[in-house]
């Protein structure tokens, strides 16, 4: 075994301190810390699906009357509006309009916050447009979401009934016999 000298010298020569205090030393440093404590606020936050639908009150009774979930707060990434800043930004504007009426709603704080696991939150935003027979639509892009939805409808002991596997298509009622149609739009 060297001794502990030996060890110490060889690796300050393979890090010169000089070259660690220099003005570009500290700026490496500081990209490394940087880049650290964004990788550690990035994967600590939580997985957030956005559902929109066509009235954002009868939604508010439904997920927390019905579905009992829990309110929950305004992740930090998307209070920051890092999400706008990730690639959103060359989204097909097709995608922000409802019937051909354009909608000012962006992906933002506002809306409802809602837990639905530990660290999966769903984020309700209204525009959608309403579905045949004047049902309530509730729409969204992510399959996952609409099964935890459909396993939390399951759950609550509320009348359901599935409509289509792929894209998942169901309908539930809620407590006053509003139908609620719950879409996946495929890509």
């Amino acid at each position: 075994m060297p001794p502990v000298t030996s060890t110490v010298v060889t690796v300050i020569a393979a890090f010169p301190i000089d070259g660690l205090l220099s003005t570009q030393g500290i700026m490496v440093m500081l990209l490394i810390a940087y880049a650290g404590a964004m990788w550690m606020f990035l994967t600590s936050a939580p997985k957030v699906y956005t559902m929109m639908v066509s009235d954002l009150e009868l939604a508010r009774r439904f997920y927390e009357g019905v579905l009992d979930l829990p309110a929950a707060d305004v992740p930090l990434h998307y209070y920051y509006n890092y999400e706008q800043t990730l690639g959103t930004a060359g989204l097909d504007p097709m995608y922000l309009s409802t019937g051909g009426r354009s909608t000012t709603h962006t992906l933002n704080q506002d809306g409802l916050w809602y837990q639905l696991k530990k660290n999966t939150q769903l984020h309700v935003i209204s525009g959608a447009s309403p579905g045949e027979k004047n049902r309530q639509r509730h729409v969204c892009f992510d399959h996952d979401c609409l099964e935890q939805v459909l396993m939390r409808v399951v759950s609550r002991g509320a009348q359901y009934k599935i409509r289509r596997d792929k894209p998942l298509n169901f309908l539930v009622k809620d407590w006053d016999g509003k139908v609620i149609e719950m879409a996946e739009i495929s890509n």
